[in-house]
């Protein structure tokens, strides 16, 4: 054989190795109803049932074309979107004094309610206070008055109630928890009314000195053994309120973060930290998120844009499409909502099925525009809403009577329940959508492959529906101003 025939068998079999090792990936297949059955969860207004299993391995049978008398709710698991993150809510000063209260008994059991997914509903997400907020016994902060160098800074305030309740909750979730913090304010001396309370000003020659203040308290959160996953740059920062607020145009929250607060995260190593914005209501969502992200040195800093649901507080509606068009406008970045709970408490109103409802509606409306993650406000409160030091007292999921001694499940718990329990980290969004407005729905896909339909009834009459895959669909009743939760 000659040499330039050799040359040419090596190159031959060279080309036929690497187009071996290059061979395309299979494609995922389309999801399939063959062999499929349907659980169903269920909790229902004037009823005993709260997340109850009603009906179990219910068949897929081909439906063909639907006719327009049907109602139906269709789903595609095949078109996917956001990546879901997770479900929990806020431990508070008040969280963690009500929760030290309760018998060692009642405290397992909560902590079982919230963070275990066989036993409970399966939290995964954990915020907390930096510095006091209105959910605090009393004003405070980490260091002494007058302290611009933090030379005094200790979160001793923390380590009576908060650290203990974080670390069993975090315990619990394991590998899965993401755990995050937003200030309420800053110290009285660095803002320009002398005051944690009743709004103001970060004061400019006091911008670094804040920005550092974060610096510590996560690398102190961390030394007890908690790991920060993020934070957000000021809750509410367009609210003058009776309590610890400050308020950040939004040009100085862009400002604040990108010379200071971004900047100073990078140089302490702490890059990794996911920063999230705004963390106020969905009625300026998109001019504080354009402002921000239309300026790609603040931008770069930006995990996620936080919002709350108090934009109806006046009587108007809640600006559940305002979510959808920054996610229209900043596909990359992530939407979380940061906090909701109901107000005004009363405690002849414990199990008001509509406060659960709230629930229910918010959340279906913001993971269909695109939100990653669902974060309520206090785990825990007491009889009374509170402890709250300027009596601004809500409703909590679950309420401990300190008197009692007994924990008080309201229809709000149930509501989360029905995403949180069954909804796993990583999972992803699947087009969902009814053919009746009384049912609001939306769907996920877990990472092994079962999907998850949440369906809602808001009118006052039991419903018979198809859940349609394509041609094959299984019928399924809901009641008269339920949620469910399908498992398939």
């Amino acid at each position: 054989m000659s040499k330039m025939k050799k040359i040419i068998i090596v190159v031959l079999l060279a080309s036929v190795t690497v187009f071996a090792q290059k061979k395309p990936k299979s494609k995922a297949l389309p999801f399939s109803t063959k062999n499929k059955t349907v659980t169903v969860y269920t909790s229902a207004d004037s009823s005993d049932l709260r997340l109850t299993k009603t009906a179990d391995l219910l068949p897929f049978k081909e439906l063909q074309q639907p006719l327009e008398t049907q109602i139906c709710v269709f789903v595609n698991p095949d078109k996917t979107f956001q990546t879901f993150l997770g479900i929990g809510g806020a431990v508070t000063d008040a969280s963690a004094e009500v929760f030290a209260k309760l018998s060692p008994e009642k405290q397992q059991e909560f902590l079982r309610a919230y963070f275990s997914k066989e036993n409970g509903i399966g939290y995964t997400l954990v915020r907390t206070n930096m510095n006091s907020c209105d959910f605090s016994s009393a004003s405070y902060t980490y260091i002494e008055e007058g302290d611009k160098d933090l030379k005094t800074f200790d979160i001793q305030p923390d380590r009576q109630f908060k650290i203990p309740l974080i670390k069993k909750a975090m315990e619990m979730i394991g590998s899965k928890a993401s755990f995050y913090i937003s200030p309420w304010s800053p110290p009285a001396f660095m803002k320009d009314n002398k005051n944690m309370l009743q709004g103001g000003k970060l004061l400019p020659e006091y911008r670094q000195a804040w920005a550092n203040y974060y610096v510590k308290y996560i690398n102190a959160l961390e030394k007890e053994g908690l790991p920060v996953w993020g934070l957000t740059v000021q809750n509410e920062p367009m609210a003058k309120q009776t309590w610890e607020s400050c308020i950040f145009t939004a040009e100085e929250e862009r400002d604040f973060l990108k010379n200071y607060l971004g900047p100073t995260l990078q140089k302490a190593g702490m890059g990794n930290k996911k920063i999230t914005v705004w963390d106020h209501n969905r009625d300026l969502l998109l001019q504080r998120a354009t402002t921000i992200l239309d300026d790609p040195e603040a931008s770069k800093y930006v995990w996620g844009i936080g919002f709350h649901w108090y934009e109806s507080w006046s009587g108007g509606d809640q600006m559940f499409d305002n979510v959808g068009k920054v996610n229209e406008l900043y596909p990359s970045k992530n939407l979380m909502f940061t906090e909701g709970c109901v107000e005004k408490f009363d405690a002849n109103k414990y199990q008001l099925w509509k406060n659960g409802q709230r629930y229910g509606k918010s959340m279906i409306h913001d993971f269909n525009n695109g939100t990653v993650a669902w974060t309520d406000w206090n785990i825990l409160l007491d009889q009374n809403g509170g402890p709250n030091h300027v009596k601004n007292y809500c409703f909590a999921p679950i309420h401990g009577d300190t008197n009692t001694g007994e924990l008080i499940y309201t229809p709000s718990y149930y509501f989360i329940g029905h995403f949180s329990k069954f909804i796993e980290k990583g999972a992803k969004r699947v087009s969902s959508a009814a053919s009746r407005s009384q049912l609001l729905t939306t769907s996920f896909i877990n990472n092994d492959g079962k999907v998850v339909t949440v369906v809602m009834n808001e009118s006052n009459m039991k419903i018979n529906y198809f859940l349609c895959i394509g041609t094959s669909a299984t019928e399924v009743t809901i009641l008269p101003n339920a949620i469910q939760t399908l498992v398939y």
